[in-house]
């Protein structure tokens, strides 16, 4: 499979998890200024800015270890941006990773919640 049809289907594997969780799915493939955010979802009094990662195996890693400290800058502007909106300012934000471990076209799904605190 394609990495390109892989993160695809990856995305919406993720989309189709926080749906069943509760979650608002608001928008997906943000681009703003550079910058992309996969899923921006929303539960409750908190935007989430989430980056999905799939992978077929974990043989060199989790994908979640590939998200790096400009991509996570990258997301972070695209959030300030996309906040920036009346509607969104009384909003808790959080910044999330899905990791989505694709084997054999089932999905395996792990939901990092905060996952850019200390960073």
């Amino acid at each position: 499979m394609s990495t390109v049809l892989l993160g695809k289907e990856g995305e919406k594997a993720a989309a189709r998890y926080l749906i069943q969780n509760g979650y608002d799915v608001i928008k997906t493939n943000y681009r703003v200024a550079g910058s992309e955010v996969d899923i921006i979802a929303q539960k409750g009094d908190t935007l989430c800015f989430i980056e999905v990662k799939t992978r077929e195996t974990d043989d060199y890693g989790q994908p979640e270890e590939f998200v790096d400290s400009r991509k996570r800058w990258r997301i972070i502007r695209a959030a300030k941006i996309f906040t920036g909106k009346k509607v969104y300012e009384d909003f808790y934000v959080r910044f999330d990773i899905i990791s989505v471990i694709n084997e054999n076209g089932e999905h395996k799904i792990n939901h990092i919640q905060h996952a850019f605190d200390g960073s």
